[in-house]
């Protein structure tokens, strides 16, 4: 039996909301957790975790399991405590307009990796700098909303090097 799943909340000016949890799977059921995910209503889901960590924790069909419960979902992998590989930064762009496109809307974004905290911190920041937060503020909140989010510099390198356009 595992702990319940959780999602920290980041509500937007505008009524958008940002959610970072750990892997699906991770220490629960997938159906479970996948079932916790579609009541907190996201449009889209962000995985940042490489597949054969997926495979490895439970979560193999992880974007299967989300589509069946008609979330979107996106999968941007990244080796643990690092910052975006190439491929993922070129991805970046495409991927921040569709999620700023669903918070603008009202929406539900949530970023997940296999903690919680490195890798999908990266994002959250890296979405909040996007949006016009300053860096060290919304750094502040993410932390208030999910203590330890953001654990290696390469990360929080990325995430600060932010602008919108």
């Amino acid at each position: 039996m595992g702990t319940g799943f959780t999602i920290a909340t980041l509500r937007l000016a505008g009524g958008g909301r940002l959610g970072i949890s750990p892997l699906p799977g991770r220490f629960n059921d997938l159906l479970a957790d996948v079932a916790a995910i579609a009541r907190w209503d996201p449009q889209v889901v962000v995985s940042m975790t490489e597949q054969t960590e997926m495979a490895q924790h439970g979560a193999g069909h992880l974007g299967e399991a989300l589509a069946q419960a008609g979330i979107a979902w996106h999968h941007l992998p990244i080796p643990d405590f690092s910052g975006p590989t190439a491929q993922a930064a070129a991805a970046w762009p495409a991927l921040s307009a569709r999620l700023h496109a669903v918070l603008d809307a009202g929406g539900g974004v949530l970023v997940h990796c296999r903690g919680g905290y490195g890798r999908s911190g990266m994002a959250v920041l890296r979405l909040l700098v996007e949006r016009g937060e300053a860096p060290e503020a919304a750094l502040s909140r993410l932390r208030a909303a999910r203590p330890g989010a953001v654990e290696a510099q390469p990360q929080l390198d990325w995430a600060v090097r932010a602008g919108r356009g």
